[in-house]
């Protein structure tokens, strides 16, 4: 598969095993990928294996999981990161 490289900087690109990796691969292209990398994405791993590692994220932030419930047609509460975003506490809000 042939992703921007620039969106695993603090990886060697040669060595990302597609399939192993799933998660932290689809976690990249929606947080920093372009549209062509989603794309890409979309085709190589399916809509279904797309949700499912996803909704087991813990590092989405609000705008990838609103994004993805659209997409989806999948209510947020079922991001397991949106769960544990609401149950956190908030020392300082900046």
């Amino acid at each position: 598969m042939e992703l921007s490289e620039f969106i695993f900087w603090d990886t060697d690109y040669a060595k990302i095993d597609w399939q192993k990796k799933a998660r932290y691969v689809l976690e990249r292209v929606i947080m920093y990928g372009t549209i062509d990398d989603w794309r890409m994405s979309l085709k190589y791993y399916g809509r279904k294996r797309i949700l499912a590692e996803l909704q087991h994220s813990k590092i989405l932030d609000a705008k990838c999981i609103s994004f993805l419930s659209c997409i989806f047609n999948v209510p947020k509460e079922e991001f397991r990161c949106y769960t544990n975003n609401q149950s956190e506490n908030i020392h300082w809000n900046f």
